[in-house]
């Protein structure tokens, strides 16, 4: 591997490992430590949704014109690094909060940021992204089992002495970590481009609403929304229900979802050409209903099979869906609309759909509380139910597929 690939494997590795460090369990953090209820759980949670949401002005009108993007990179994370020791000693919900939503508008543009950086350094974009954007998975997986094997943070006991704050400690180490490294980096110097009229229309991926006359494409971009509702039960709240359930190192075994997202990743492009876009889709979406169905209905004795399946599942869930979704988007945008397609899938489903589904999370969590003991079944059963309505409606009115050549090319 040369240095380039090894400086840019290190930033992936450490822009995920920092998220993975504090994200999993501050579902977690919030009900035990700061009392949180599910409405404010979700307003937590909903802080990921308006930093998407602001992400693209930050990088369009800053990296793309005036600043280096290893440079900005750096600054974010030096930033982030003061934001998640000031969450580590936040001591209630009211300081907790606005303090996240400014991390989060630090943090979200990163993610751009690092994808932005090795595009610009990679001589074979293609086969060389796969191969650094691994480490940011193994990045996540890492934190996970720091959290449950090495430190035991997330155990019944350590919630309850408070010990689960420490993840932000340690998501505010690495991103000093990740701030000062950033300065090694390759120089990625501004885009220069002519300023015009639409530029903020491109930046936010508006130039490509067009597209929504499509009628299948239309119904592809509501069915995004839709199905980040039940993805939302997931992020928010699969922590929490393995904790309240005895499952130990709980961080630590949510990481075989990452580790099943990696395999399922690299079976993507077989089922792209053997079922086609529409059947791999589906497939996605049903992964959401029985996934829950496995949470709401599986034994919670021990380790059950049926909780290592559901968990196991997120690669299905994540990769058949989301991945292949932004396969099909770029199918339907063309050279004109190709960045800015992908900027307004990620405003409708980081955005707009994740927003949404937090807020509703939430709120069907605290109507399924009896007598301060959550009732899982009932909660799980919610996106279940919704993400099976989602799948039927697209199994019934979706009628596109993928062109020919474009399987090829991803298959290849």
């Amino acid at each position: 591997m040369t240095n380039i690939y090894q400086r840019l494997s290190v930033m992936m590795f450490l822009q995920f490992f920092i998220w993975g460090s504090w994200f999993v369990t501050m579902g977690s953090f919030l009900a035990a430590n700061l009392n949180s209820t599910g409405i404010e759980t979700g307003r937590a949670f909903s802080t990921q949704s308006w930093g998407a949401i602001v992400a693209p002005f930050i990088i369009g009108y800053i990296a793309d014109r005036f600043i280096n993007a290893e440079r900005l990179l750096g600054v974010l994370h030096l930033a982030g690094a003061l934001l998640m020791f000031m969450l580590y000693q936040a001591n209630s919900f009211k300081g907790f909060y606005p303090v996240l939503l400014v991390y989060m508008i630090c943090y979200m543009p990163t993610l751009a940021l690092v994808n932005s950086i090795s595009f610009r350094q990679l001589d074979d974009v293609a086969s060389g992204f796969a191969r650094i954007r691994v480490w940011g998975t193994v990045g996540w997986i890492c934190a996970g089992l720091a959290i449950s094997l090495l430190f035991s943070w997330d155990s019944r006991a350590a919630v309850e002495q408070g010990l689960l704050k420490n993840t932000f400690l340690m998501a505010s180490v690495a991103s000093l970590v990740l701030a000062m490294f950033s300065m090694m980096l390759p120089p990625t110097p501004p885009i220069v481009r002519e300023q015009k009229r639409g530029d903020v229309g491109a930046v936010l991926g508006l130039d490509a609403v067009g597209l929504l006359k499509d009628k299948n494409f239309a119904l592809f971009f509501l069915i995004s929304v839709l199905i980040c509702i039940p993805l939302a039960f997931y992020y928010q709240y699969a922590s929490p229900f393995l904790l309240e359930i005895g499952v130990e190192n709980a961080t630590g075994k949510m990481t075989i979802g990452q580790m099943s997202e990696v395999i399922f990743m690299l079976l993507l492009p077989m089922f792209l050409a053997r079922y086609g876009i529409k059947m791999t889709l589906l497939i996605g979406m049903l992964a959401w209903v029985l996934r829950y169905l496995l949470f709401a209905f599986g034994s919670p004795d021990g380790f059950a099979l049926a909780l290592v399946l559901g968990i196991a599942l997120h690669g299905v869930c994540y990769d058949f869906f989301f991945v292949a979704g932004q396969i099909y988007a770029d199918s339907k945008a063309g050279e004109a609309h190709r960045s800015s397609i992908q900027g307004l899938i990620t405003l409708a489903t980081y955005g707009a759909g994740m927003l949404i589904g937090f807020s509703t999370a939430g709120y069907i969590a605290d109507l399924h509380v009896d007598q301060g003991v959550d009732r899982w079944e009932s909660i799980w059963t919610f996106p279940a139910a919704f993400a099976f309505v989602v799948a039927i409606v697209f199994l019934l009115a979706f009628r596109d597929r993928l062109p020919r050549s474009l399987v090829s090319e991803t298959v290849g």
